[in-house]
């Protein structure tokens, strides 16, 4: 299962982080529409992998486990570089923050919750906070680039990108009381008895 067409296409996603990295060291407009490229290509094998591994019944654990892990890699990883070339810059840096606080705090809870045996559905506004999140990097991605196109890219990037952080905070709350939730479903360990003492054990007929 780990060589399926599911998890090669995941495979690829992760390589594609660090070549959409090395795009932010070439000079020139065709740096930001080669990253731009990229990035879709990394988006359209994150719809394909989780369609096909459905589709074919391709499912396994290995898959569960590197999908959000791509996911989270590429927006990060992206999110990073774009404030280190200062697209994204001053007070939009805290979208970037929010962003990444949500990421860090839905795979904690997750990995709690998971260790109950507790499964938090992805609800349709989480899925619209990607899809307005995916939107956003790709705009400003191309930044530069497109804004001597396309004027104004990058204002819409950013504004994209507000959009992404407001509803990643509402959702990172339903996360968050969906975990709250189950704080208390913790049993305390059993402690294991106490080994008898000589005297014990020589009144029980032990010794």
């Amino acid at each position: 299962m780990a060589t399926n067409l599911p998890n090669l296409l995941t495979y690829f996603r992760i390589a594609l982080v660090p070549a959409i990295v090395v795009c932010f060291y070439m000079p020139g407009d065709a740096a930001h529409w080669t990253a731009l490229a990229l990035f879709i290509i990394a988006a359209i094998t994150d719809f394909f992998d989780g369609y096909l591994a459905r589709a074919w019944e391709q499912q396994s654990n290995l898959g569960r486990m590197l999908d959000p892990i791509a996911d989270k890699l590429l927006v990060a990883v992206v999110l990073i570089a774009l404030t280190w070339q200062d697209v994204i810059a001053g007070f939009s840096l805290w979208a970037a923050i929010i962003i990444l606080c949500r990421e860090i705090l839905v795979s904690g809870l997750r990995e709690f919750l998971a260790e109950l045996r507790v499964s938090v559905p992805v609800t349709q506004l989480a899925k619209w906070k990607t899809t307005i999140q995916m939107v956003a990097l790709g705009f400003l991605l191309a930044g530069p680039a497109a804004d001597k196109i396309m004027p104004g890219t990058i204002e819409a990037g950013i504004t994209l990108l507000w959009a992404a952080a407001i509803l990643t905070l509402y959702t990172g709350i339903d996360y968050f009381r969906a975990g709250v939730k189950h704080l208390g479903d913790d049993k305390p360990e059993k402690t294991p008895p106490a080994p008898p003492t000589a005297a014990a054990a020589e009144r029980d007929g032990r010794m």
